[in-house]
């Protein structure tokens, strides 16, 4: 596989071998992709679990489980004018 690089992208890895962090830029790469792998697979499981919770709304709004929208944002404010008053 061949890959070019953007000016910026190649100063940046060689200014992390300078300043000691890494050997080569292989090395750089190589973590990189690792956080990248980790980044995807943290949010493949956040997706994951959203797509569970909208599920299981969705169940509970067929179940008639639900709250009126304006009483939430009531007690929200209610929530908000109590913790400033605390402050």
């Amino acid at each position: 596989m061949d890959v070019s690089l953007k000016p910026e992208q190649a100063e940046f890895i060689q200014a992390q071998i300078t300043n000691g962090r890494y050997g080569n830029p292989e090395e750089v790469i190589d973590r990189a992709l690792s956080l990248l792998v980790e980044w995807e697979k943290s949010y493949d499981q956040w997706l994951q679990e959203t797509r569970q919770k909208v599920d299981e709304g969705l169940r509970q709004i067929e179940r008639g489980e639900v709250v009126d929208g304006e009483i939430i944002m009531t007690q929200l404010r209610e929530k908000i004018r109590k913790a400033q008053e605390e402050t």
